[in-house]
């Protein structure tokens, strides 16, 4: 059988001497004596084992079962010598020919799935044998598709088995398909342009892309559609996807809280989602640029063990009272204007026990109900929500986020034995553990977040910024995250109160400003301002609904047990007459920018007011204000 394989045949055009398995010669491409191939192959089949199993090959034109039941070892065969062939010609003994041989091999068997009945066809055909269903679109030839003949067409059933054989394998051996990486051709393997839509928008979560996810939603694509065994195959990535599994499931399974934040609020978009917001740094953008800039000239570091920046001076942003002086009519376009009314919904009502303004002691007989303000959903809502709550202005220019990055990575020797231990012993509560390999990449992951800007934040990112703002942060979050059904996915773990334990609490103030976690997505959470005459302060509750204590983010050992002691020592508590633990909130003088940007915003409303009052006559000029931000008296 050695000899029979390895004798020649001599071409009678190019006398180029051809192995015997050769259809074809490998120079000229002149077709083999016939008589002589089919006695070759028929004298081969019969020395190879036979399966007991034959195997279909598809031929073109009309299909005759009798004609396409043939012994898959012998095509193997044949094929491999083929490819042989083509390796040890003179045209592919440079390097370049070479490893475009060696692919050849591999494209010319590669077969496509129908996407119906999943069907494995042969490349040569258009559509799929079973059903009848569309191929996958062909692509243009690649560069190395000078070395491969195009396949034969054959447009006539061939009656001689010999024939069906020789063109068979003919066929199978010249396809030369386009070579792709792995994950592409999954995704090419789907039919649809829409399939091949939904399958990016689920890769784009896991990678943290929003524009695939993007590009799903607004060719129509459904938010809530789940995978399907098949489109978890085709994706084959067995960690990362599971059936049933819907983009809302992989934002929470791999922490991407701002595709998460996208996601839900699409879903649950009312029609009050549609009204244009009209903000004070919007609205007074030059002076919200100046305000910008004073805030970045606030910031130091201190040469020391800690180097960490921090901020020289503190402000706290609260809504003016004048709010409430407006027409109720102009005072509740203001309000929609202004506030994130999706966020204030969840939290007082459709979150049971409510989480914010759900003592009247404390809303109605202090004066402490807190509004939540509309954010923007650009993947820095984090850091965006704490400028609202300071100086009321965005986080455009990142100042904020390049001095978390600062934090982190100048003192990383300080926060991370700190988030370590407090990580370890949450993980001991759910019974697993990690080793410091685990440990290291994990740090290296949240420092790696908080330098790329739109890049979702965690709970040590909250952390860092207490430090960075000198002064504690309270959050009342949701508890769990829900699909659009109302289901629960998991634990949000954002609700508590994060100190700056890293500071000496002398160097701290006691004032703390509010956020809101929902959906993921924070907002700021900010009070009226009082009367001029009134006091300025507001409480903050620093116990939940069912009067327990809010956890402390990033206590150690030996201060777990001792979380009231802590409160009392960075925040200026006290006790109402039920018993409720509060924090005192100060609401200082506003800084002059920030007065001047809330007025030029309220003059809008004002304006609003007087056409309303008396929509014929002229509107009443708004005169100039002081550089205090009171007005003069008309």
């Amino acid at each position: 059988m050695t000899t029979q394989i390895n004798s020649k045949w001599s071409c009678d055009v190019c006398t180029y001497d051809n192995y015997h398995s050769s259809l074809k010669c490998v120079m000229c491409r002149r077709p083999k004596l016939q008589l002589s191939q089919a006695q070759d192959i028929y004298s081969l089949r019969d020395e190879l084992p036979v399966e007991p199993q034959p195997q279909l090959i598809e031929a073109s034109g009309e299909i005759d079962n009798r004609d396409k039941i043939i012994d898959s070892n012998l095509v193997d065969a044949l094929n491999e010598q083929f490819n042989t062939d083509l390796k040890i010609s003179d045209r592919a003994n440079s390097p370049e020919n070479e490893e475009a041989s060696s692919s050849l091999e591999t494209r010319a068997l590669t077969k496509w799935s129908c996407a119906a009945c999943t069907y494995q066809n042969w490349p040569k055909s258009f559509k799929c044998i079973m059903c009848g269903t569309r191929g996958p679109r062909k692509t243009s030839p690649s560069p190395d598709h000078s070395l491969c003949e195009p396949p034969t067409i054959i447009t006539k059933r061939v009656k001689s088995p010999e024939k069906d054989l020789a063109a068979t394998i003919n066929t199978d051996s010249n396809i030369c398909t386009l070579k792709r990486s792995s994950s592409r051709r999954r995704l090419d393997d789907i039919n649809s342009n829409y399939d091949r839509a939904w399958l990016a928008a689920c890769v784009g979560v896991v990678q943290g892309d929003w524009s695939p996810i993007a590009a799903y939603l607004h060719a129509g694509g459904d938010p809530t559609r789940s995978l399907t065994s098949t489109e978890v195959t085709l994706l084959n990535r067995p960690s990362a996807f599971d059936t049933g599994h819907t983009l809302v499931h992989l934002a929470v399974r791999f922490h991407r809280e701002e595709i998460l934040s996208n996601l839900l609020n699409g879903i649950n978009a009312t029609s009050s989602s549609t009204t244009v917001k009209r903000v004070p740094s919007h609205v007074a953008h030059q002076l919200a640029d100046e305000i910008g800039k004073h805030f970045l000239s606030t910031i130091r570091v201190r040469k020391s063990l800690m180097p960490c920046p921090f901020v020289t001076e503190f402000a706290t942003f609260s809504l003016p009272y004048e709010i409430e002086e407006l027409p109720r009519p102009v005072q509740r376009q203001l309000l929609d204007e202004l506030l994130d009314r999706n966020v204030q919904h969840e939290l007082e009502i459709e979150e049971v026990p409510p989480v914010i303004n759900w003592s009247s002691e404390v809303c109605d007989g202090l004066c402490s109900r807190l509004y939540a303000l509309w954010n923007r959903s650009a993947g820095d809502c984090l850091l965006d929500s704490l400028m609202q709550s300071t100086w009321g202005i965005f986080d455009k220019d990142n100042i904020l986020r390049k001095a978390l990055a600062d934090c982190l990575h100048e003192s990383n020797m300080m926060f991370y034995p700190r988030w370590k231990e407090y990580e370890a012993w949450q993980a001991k509560q759910l019974e697993f553990c990690l080793d410091e390999y685990q440990w290291a990449e994990d740090w290296a992951a949240l420092v790696s977040q908080a330098e790329r800007p739109g890049s979702s934040l965690a709970q040590l990112h909250v952390f860092a910024l207490a430090h960075v703002l000198r002064r504690p942060i309270i959050v009342y979050a949701v508890k769990y995250v829900k699909n659009y059904r109302g289901d629960r996915l998991g634990y949000t773990n954002f609700e508590g109160v994060y100190l700056p334990l890293l500071w000496e609490s002398s160097f701290c103030i006691k004032s703390p400003i509010t956020l809101a976690y929902t959906r993921g997505h924070f907002s700021s959470l900010v009070p009226v301002e009082p009367l001029p005459r009134g006091k300025s302060t507001t409480y903050l509750p620093l116990v939940d609904h069912d009067h327990k204590l809010l956890p402390i983010h990033f206590v150690t050992k030996s201060e777990m047990g001792h979380e009231e002691n802590i409160l009392k020592q960075w925040l200026d508590v006290c006790l109402t007459e039920n018993g409720l633990l509060l924090a005192r909130q100060r609401l200082h003088k506003r800084p002059l920018l920030v007065a001047q940007m809330l007025e030029e915003w309220l003059n809008y409303y004002r304006k609003q007011a007087q056409m309303t009052i008396t929509p014929f006559s002229r509107p009443i000029s708004i005169q100039d204000y002081s550089s205090e931000g009171e007005s003069e008296q008309e």
